[in-house]
């Protein structure tokens, strides 16, 4: 469990430093920074989850390697690239009414409680 917990640390966190570095680089040279940033970062990080799932799954052995890149940098990265892998389950595995309700449950009460959180705040 330590092990575990110190792989995620290491990997979300240089995923972390990644993502920031890459919201620096953006909005250094494109109109509407943060949302095209947040939109590109989202974007790749599913490709790269993907990427690792299907790679690591391969070599069932890698449980640390699999804490490292996908629970740690993926996560550190862009959470959504597991909301994405999520989505992508359910779907493989047929279950596409489950697919729509946690797609759209996760985006309109995140909003809700964005929203929610101001409001408390103020």
């Amino acid at each position: 469990m330590i092990k575990g917990v110190f792989l995620v640390a290491i990997g979300g966190g240089l995923g972390s430093i990644l993502r920031y570095i890459a919201n620096v680089a953006i909005a250094k040279n494109l109109p509407n920074k943060l949302y095209f940033s947040t939109f590109l970062v989202n974007i790749f990080g599913c490709l790269l989850i993907g990427l690792l799932v299907g790679f690591l799954t391969k070599q069932s052995q890698n449980e640390n390697l699999k804490l490292l890149l996908i629970t740690g940098f993926c996560g550190g990265f862009t959470t959504f690239s597991a909301f994405g892998l999520e989505n992508f389950s359910f779907l493989e595995s047929g279950n596409y009414l489950t697919a729509l309700l946690y797609t759209a449950l996760s985006i309109v009460i995140g909003i809700l409680f964005v929203g929610l959180g101001i409001y408390i705040a103020k």
